[in-house]
């Protein structure tokens, strides 16, 4: 048993604003499946797909306050496209923003909602993902984390030290999931997460409970009844497991 990786899922005040921001961004198409959601994915794009992580936007009231736990690293192929790709970013209406980074070689925005993201410079590892390099989650052991969602979904820990784990489909396509040692203790629930898929004729309520061996906790963000579980990672990550139609 297993879970596929389907999506990262934006809080967001505008789901329509911050998805056309993030459509124009990645190159990808925008769809709507209800009022206040936004879906951005490749175009002619059959989902789900582990050659692509797509990216859904849901409105809700609060505002940003803080910094998610996880966040995008977008792939450039040269350094002229690095700059072309953060200069046309911030037309788009993204800033400069400063997370501590120092002097390195890519560079930190915020998207219009105050998301922060990185556009790396070119990396070897990164260059068949597509326009997403990494999903990024910070957390305090990377180990542990690729030992749970090693066994949460179908990918492979490629990487693993004290510091940093890197996780990628089994299929060897799409973005890479990325663990990053950081300094801190989540303390609020994260407005940016993970959604994962159980697959056909695989059971919801029976990966919900293989999970549970695994680490995972139930949550309360104030879903109320839906088709989709709240859980919690071991590190208090929130993330949820879609029903299937």
């Amino acid at each position: 048993m297993a879970l596929q990786l389907v999506q990262v899922n934006f809080k967001a005040r505008d789901d329509s604003a911050l998805g056309r921001f993030w459509a124009e961004a990645l190159g990808w198409g925008v769809s709507s499946e209800g009022p206040g959601v936004t879906n951005v994915e490749p175009m002619d794009f059959v989902w789900p797909d582990p050659v692509a992580v797509c990216v859904d936007f849901v409105t809700v009231p609060d505002p940003e306050t803080v910094k998610y736990r996880a966040h995008l690293d977008l792939a450039t192929t040269s350094a002229a496209h690095q700059a072309e790709l953060v200069a046309r970013l911030k037309e788009l209406g993204a800033t400069p923003a400063d997370v501590g980074q120092g002097d390195v070689p890519w560079t930190v925005l915020a998207d219009p909602e105050g998301n922060v993201f990185c556009v790396l410079e070119p990396r070897e590892i990164y260059r068949d993902t597509g326009p997403i390099a990494a999903v990024v989650v910070d957390c305090t052991d990377p180990r542990a984390m690729a030992r749970f969602w090693g066994e949460a979904v179908d990918w492979i820990v490629h990487e693993v030290t004290d510091d940093h784990a890197r996780l990628r489909s089994a299929k060897g396509v799409g973005p890479y999931l990325e663990f990053l040692r950081t300094p801190g203790v989540k303390t609020v629930w994260n407005r940016v997460h993970l959604d994962v898929l159980p697959y056909p004729g695989d059971d919801q309520a029976a990966e919900v409970a293989r999970l549970q061996t695994l680490g995972a906790t139930l949550a309360d963000v104030g879903q109320g009844e839906v088709s989709w579980k709240v859980l919690a990672d071991p590190e208090g990550n929130e993330f949820c497991v879609l029903g299937r139609a």
